[in-house]
């Protein structure tokens, strides 16, 4: 244990810091790390390196070439420079990486060197060009900042939403500042500079100067500034060589610290672990690194080697040409168990397990002083704890085996914290390996989360280790297997040396009908790549014709697209490649496509319905379908024309379509409707009134009620209505007027065709019993039972019912027979009928 502590450096009295290996750099760099633009990804992310030929005259002509490497050394991509002078790099929040050059134009690439997009940060800055830039984090997102030659400033906090803001001037400012850095307060981006003695803080409209609290004295500029990973803490080297750390709002004051070098820093960057009460920053010079807090002395390192500094979450990674390291604050379970002398429970139960391992009866002795005093629990999630902030799968299965030990002597402790703890140990150690190059911490991962880490495997192309750990942890496979197995098909695309058909089939073999993947997806990556012929390959697994028909339109495949939309039965989709051809075609090409389509020109008929009447009628036309051309203009002649002229020649047009699609009585009956219509038009000449747009009964109906009978039967001779239906018309048209007279006129002219029985029905209809009686007496045999019960005479219904000897004549009597007062003529209508069933 006491070679454990062996790096453990003290901080003062209350913090630890320990620096270890993480990976032997193998990259086998040719150039020092001074002579190179530098920049880390946080998170144990990528590194890039550009050699910076820009800053020498001699090797101006030389193209640079941008490296770029995981965390181990191994080698992502590389590529040569061919665009302009490039002033910093950085890494975005999803591993893109940004290159910032002189004339304001950002470069972004990504992991592998393959060329994203590109912004520029507006005309100003390419006028003024850019002196110095820096990548930041909130968030939001990453954004730039730009600092030109006219000394102004202009950022984008998001770059992926870039929304250009220039700051304000700052009062007098002749020069370059000597410093300056991004902070993020209340959700806002400022920029803090440094003029000599001074401090600026820009924000979207104005710049004031500020001033740290409890500041040494005698400060005449200020060297170096550096910002927390949280942008929470505020650190300020000066040039009397004192170390300033505050609130990054500046309005209070954690600590200064005494350097005593007066020589500017290459970097100064935070190192804290969360919710740590120890606050310190990391110094390095050329050779020399310091680690300083709340405290007197601090802590120095000797470099052998050119190195950079990547500021983390929880601590600091170290790099150079031959080493990768990482500087952190021993964590707090750590520190309790393995620091000298340590009575705390995890120290107990880890030396209890080591103890039983030898099979020595210490164990039961460190055991017993555990539970005595209560803190078995304690002890068992202190070991957990601790093996999380473990680099060494050593270490870690040490503590892991106290904390299993320790979990024997609870009655319930729930394991879900050590089943928890062993699967992550496992995804770290595994993505940690050398050939992965992604030295997370436990803190680091638990930040991250599962599914942004499966994200930057897939980055890398590490398909088989991502699905590994999606199987082991149980993912569902919509969040794991699947969206991966997405990734992988959308980069099996882009190998453009397999063939079409060969990437189809694996990506099917693959892939099946595996939930959550979509195949449209990956279709329109292949066709983004160019790859048009397997995209359409692809898309034949697609299930869906709601995500297939949208890319073959884009893909200007919209016969196809109009196959898949018919296939699949939606209209609504049918509808959209309809209007999408009609767009996209000549007139004549569109058509014959539909002809070829039956179900598609039936929908557009119905569409042109609605919505295009002229198309339709060019449908018909070309179709030469006479039929539905008459019922067009039968339909155009009463929706669109209001002239009666107009309207009898739509007709007149209508009538010539269905003697043409030899539909005689179609045409009859058009004709007929233009004779009505002028007739109509006359009436209302002469006659007044309304009668337009009047069916033919109508038209009589309305006549007749108007007193022009004569006219009424010369239009029913005219149009050839027959008997039946004009004494019907004439009937109820009279008894409407309640003309009694001119009814009974009407029923003596000649014997009616219709009977008499209709006449009673009319007139009991209009409360004229009167009238009916004298209808009723005309009825001829076979109806006269049932007029007499509509005028009330009962009695005489049921004599002549008993008089034809008719059952169902006299059950209709004997219906009608309700009261005592009935009484007689139902005894007499019972007495017939017994005497016919005798009979």
């Amino acid at each position: 244990m006491d070679c454990y502590t062996a790096n453990w450096n003290p901080l003062g009295d209350s913090a630890f810091y320990r620096k270890y290996e993480l990976y032997s750099m193998d990259w086998d760099l040719k150039e020092e790390l001074r002579d190179c633009l530098v920049a880390a990804a946080p998170y144990g992310g990528p590194i890039a390196l550009l050699r910076n030929p820009w800053r020498k005259e001699k090797a101006a002509s030389v193209r640079p070439v941008l490296d770029i490497y995981s965390a181990s050394g191994m080698p992502l991509a590389s590529l040569l420079w061919k665009s302009g002078p490039v002033v910093s790099l950085g890494w975005s929040a999803e591993e893109e990486l940004l290159c910032v050059q002189e004339d304001g134009a950002v470069l972004v690439y990504g992991l592998h060197g393959d060329f994203r997009r590109h912004f520029s940060m507006g005309n100003e800055v390419l006028q003024n060009r850019v002196v110095d830039a820096q990548i930041f984090h909130t968030e939001f997102g990453s954004g730039v900042a730009i600092l030109t030659g006219a000394h102004r400033f202009t950022l984008s906090a998001n770059v992926g939403d870039l929304k250009l803001r220039r700051m304000p001037e700052v009062p007098g400012l002749q020069s370059a500042p000597s410093c300056w850095t991004t902070l993020c307060q209340d959700r806002v981006a400022h920029i803090l500079l440094a003029v000599g003695p001074d401090l600026y803080l820009l924000d979207h409209a104005t710049c004031s100067a500020v001033t740290p609290p409890g500041l040494a004295p005698g400060v005449s500029t200020f060297l170096q500034m550096a910002v927390s990973f949280t942008y929470r803490h505020l650190a300020l080297f000066t040039d009397t060589g004192y170390i300033w750390m505050g609130t990054a709002s500046l309005k209070e004051k954690l600590c200064e610290f005494n350097c005593n070098i007066r020589a500017p820093p290459k970097q100064m960057v935070w190192c804290s672990r969360p919710r740590s009460k120890e606050k310190a920053v990391v110094v390095a010079w050329e050779r020399r690194l310091m680690v300083v807090g709340d405290a007197p002395e601090s802590i120095q390192f000797v470099l052998d080697e050119d190195s950079y500094l990547v500021p983390e979450l929880d601590g600091v990674r170290i790099f150079s040409r031959s080493t990768h390291e990482f500087l952190h604050e021993v964590p707090a379970a750590s520190e309790e168990i393995f620091k000298i002398a340590s009575m705390a429970p995890g120290a107990l139960l880890l030396e209890a397990q080591k103890e039983y391992e030898k099979e020595s009866q210490k164990a039961d002795e460190y055991l017993r002083e555990i539970q005595e005093l209560g803190q078995l629990t304690q002890a068992v999630q202190q070991c957990i704890e601790a093996a999380g902030h473990e680099h060494q799968p050593d270490m870690q299965k040490s503590l892991l085996r106290a904390a299993s030990f320790g979990k024997c002597f609870l009655d319930r402790f729930p394991p879900d914290s050590f089943v928890r703890m062993c699967q992550d140990l496992r995804v770290l150690n595994a993505v940690r390996d050398y050939h992965i190059g992604i030295p997370l911490t436990y803190s680091q991962y638990k930040q991250l989360t599962i599914q942004v880490l499966l994200d930057r495997l897939v980055l890398r192309r590490l398909y088989p280790l991502a699905i590994q750990i999606c199987e082991y942890l149980r993912l569902p496979e919509v969040q794991g297997v699947s969206r991966i197995l997405a990734h992988w098909a959308c980069y099996k695309v882009q190998q453009k040396d397999v063939s079409d058909e060969d990437v189809a089939r694996a990506i099917n073999q693959k892939l099946g009908d595996t939930p959550g993947v979509s195949y449209s997806d990956i279709a329109a990556r292949a066709y983004g790549c160019g790859r048009t012929e397997l995209a359409i390959k692809l898309l034949e697994y697609e299930p869906r014709s709601g995500e297939q028909v949208p890319l073959l339109l884009k893909m200007k495949r919209s016969k196809l697209a109009l196959s898949k939309a018919i296939e699949s039965g939606d209209t609504d989709l049918v509808f959209t490649v309809l209007l999408h051809l009609k767009n996209e075609l000549n007139r004549g090409d569109f058509f014959m496509t539909l002809r070829n389509q039956p179900m598609a020109l039936s929908l557009y008929r119905q569409f042109c319905k609605h919505q295009e009447l002229e198309t339709l009628k060019d449908l018909y036309n070309q179709d030469d379908n006479h039929q539905e051309l008459g019922s067009f203009h039968i339909r155009a002649s009463y929706a669109a024309e209001e002239r009666i002229e107009g309207r009898v020649a739509a007709l007149q047009t209508a009538a010539d379509a269905f003697y043409k699609a030899k539909n005689e009585f179609a045409a009859k009956a058009t004709e007929d409707q233009m004779r009505l219509l002028r007739l109509q038009r006359r009436l209302e000449d002469e006659l007044g009134g309304r009668f337009l747009d009047l069916s033919l009964h109508d038209t009589v109906t309305t006549l007749i009620l108007g007193g022009h009978n004569k006219r009424a039967e010369q239009l029913a001779r005219d149009f050839r209505i027959p008997d039946k239906r004009l004494w019907w018309l004439k009937l109820t048209a009279l008894a409407d007027l309640e003309d009694w007279e001119e009814l009974e006129k009407f029923s003596k002219s000649k014997k009616s065709p219709i009977g008499y029985l209709p006449f009673v029905e009319i007139c009991m209809k209009q409360h004229n019993k009167y009238e009916a009686k004298k209808y009723a007496s005309r009825v001829g045999p076979e109806q006269k039972v049932k007029a007499l019960l509509l005028v009330g005479d009962l009695a005489q219904a049921a004599d002549v019912a008993i008089e034809h000897r008719n059952e169902a004549e006299l059950s209709l009597v004997l219906s009608h027979c309700t009261g005592a007062t009935d009484g007689p003529t139902a005894d007499k209508i019972q007495r017939a009928r017994a005497q016919a069933q005798k009979k």
